[in-house]
């Protein structure tokens, strides 16, 4: 599903003009409700069009996400102070700092786009189904990829807001406006529905130009992670096994091999996310005009890459040592033209054992026997400077991958019996990690133990994979952990407060919809 492939035709049915708030966009921003699909061919562009917004700089595009599951924790910092990571990193978050955007990453574009998603999904299924312009085979998986897609938002909805609005019919703008917050637990329990008839019905795998499509595997972890979340530890581990044991991906011989750019659809990735080099897409807000051309440099273009990658102003630590760091650089067809914003905490750096062989993959403070003067996470570089540019990379945007999923087994096992038959679902993690089955091999541990070492297995394995605030959370630790913890920038340590678990709902959609008060008067907490 390569993104190149869809933009033109998609443009004869979405348009993002000038679109500031969703409770006010007009349809023509959205699928309109009285939308009529007169092929297949008409669906199926319109689920890549909701691809697309996930692709956008406030989801998974850029920044969007890893503001809210790692920033503010303890694996990525800021290598400076940045206006746009502040309110989350330093916890100074209120209503009216949620709806400040720079470049569509603010908490108020994260949830435009979800919802925006889950409106244009509505209206997808209602108008496929019984679509006698559509197959029966192909009616079911454009509904099955489509419901999955407005469950992963929902689910994220739920993980960064709680209660909010729910609803899963083809409503109109004046009637979104009025809806009140619906409780978490009918949200999730509509979320499980939707990842169960995904399931049945997406394919094991998508390969060729279907490749980036989410799989029925992509499902089944959201809903084993949902069960973890509800402390439903069977079911959680039930699912898991599911994965592991019927899935077509297994875990890969060496860490590095995960995150190899010439080969992002390995066998351990579960799902990422497509992009496409010197492709803009007219759902990357503030990159294109009407006519189709660039409007600026700044859009997608998966910048993820580039927020890790370093940029050479900041270094070497000797800057002395710039000129030939630019050309030792350069001989190799490389640069540090990134914006070098996302690197290594201080204590993730500080703690990060020196003998795991992932350590080079998420930390280093040197290159080409130049000293840093930041710790970089050069899992997520691509320092190719013909075939990855700044803000203009292909690579795909890693969501899920099956390491994930065996350590999520053993915290499950380790919870129902203890961690006797839960040393075989993190030992494959770990001795991929270490050189001696000294180093990675676990015994005699205490559930207690087991759980401990899990919280750091999941650190040192997926860090900045978007799942450390999360775990911190649902783990019920996440205030311990940073009030204990000390800062490059900022105080989050001093700041931070219990209701912070949550985001608060943006003060503009407060005033287009007072409603969202009504079952929560203060805001999470916020007021």
């Amino acid at each position: 599903m390569k993104t190149r492939n869809i933009f033109l035709y998609i443009l004869m049915i979405f348009s993002f003009l000038g679109c500031e708030k969703f409770l006010e966009e007009e349809p023509r921003a959205l699928i309109a409700p009285e939308t009529f699909f007169a092929s297949e061919n008409d669906a199926r562009q319109a689920v890549n069009g909701i691809y697309g917004i996930l692709k956008n700089n406030s989801i998974y595009g850029q920044v969007g996400l890893d503001h809210f599951y790692d920033n503010g924790a303890d694996i990525i910092e800021p290598n400076r102070s940045a206006n746009f990571v502040e309110p989350i990193g330093n916890y100074s978050m209120n209503e009216a700092l949620a709806d400040v955007s720079v470049q569509k990453m603010s908490v108020s574009d994260t949830w435009k786009d979800l919802y925006r998603i889950i409106f244009s999904a509505n209206i997808i299924i209602d108008r496929v189904t019984g679509n006698t312009a559509i197959s029966q085979d192909a009616q079911i998986d454009i509904i099955a990829e489509t419901t999955f897609i407005r469950a992963l938002c929902y689910w994220h909805i739920t993980n960064l807001w709680g209660a909010a609005p729910y609803y899963t019919e083809p409503l109109t703008i004046d009637e979104v406006r009025v809806l009140g917050r619906t409780d978490k637990e009918t949200i999730v329990n509509g979320v499980l529905a939707d990842l169960q008839y995904a399931q049945a019905n997406l394919q094991d795998s998508y390969t060729g130009d279907q490749s980036g499509r989410a799989s029925k595997w992509a499902a089944a972890i959201i809903e084993a992670k949902i069960y973890m979340q509800q402390k439903k530890w069977q079911p959680g581990l039930d699912k898991c096994l599911q994965i592991i044991n019927q899935s077509p991906h297994t875990l890969l011989p060496t860490y590095a091999e995960v995150f190899d750019p010439s080969n992002e659809y390995n066998s351990e990735i579960i799902w990422s996310l497509d992009f496409a080099k010197d492709i803009r897409s007219q759902f990357e807000e503030g990159t294109v005009r009407e006519d189709g051309t660039l409007a600026a440099a700044f859009g997608n273009g998966n910048w993820r890459p580039s927020m890790f990658s370093p940029r050479l102003r900041d270094e070497p630590k000797n800057s002395s040592e710039r000129s030939a760091l630019a050309a030792a650089l350069n001989e190799r067809g490389e640069a540090f033209n990134g914006t070098g914003l996302q690197v290594a905490s201080k204590d993730f750096a500080e703690k990060f054992p020196l003998n795991d062989l992932r350590r080079p993959l998420n930390i280093a403070d040197t290159y080409l026997g130049f000293e840093l003067n930041f710790p970089y996470m050069p899992k997520f570089w691509n320092l190719d400077v013909n075939n990855s540019p700044r803000f203009n990379h292909s690579d795909n945007r890693l969501v899920f991958r099956m390491a994930d999923v065996y350590l999520m087994a053993a915290e499950c096992e380790n919870e129902i019996n203890g961690p006797a038959n839960a040393y075989q679902y993190i030992h494959p993690i770990r001795q991929r990690a270490y050189n001696t089955q000294a180093e990675w091999e676990l015994v005699g541990l205490s559930q207690q133990e087991f759980r401990e070492a899990i919280y750091d297995e999941r650190k040192w394995e997926l860090a900045g994979e978007c799942f450390r605030r999360y775990d911190l959370i649902r783990w019920g630790i996440l205030l311990d952990v940073v009030q204990n913890l000390e800062y490059r920038f900022w105080k989050p340590n001093e700041n931070i407060k219990p209701f912070h678990v949550l985001l608060p709902i943006p003060l503009q959609e407060l005033e287009l919809n007072p409603a969202l008060l009504d079952a929560d008067p203060t805001n999470n907490g916020y007021r």
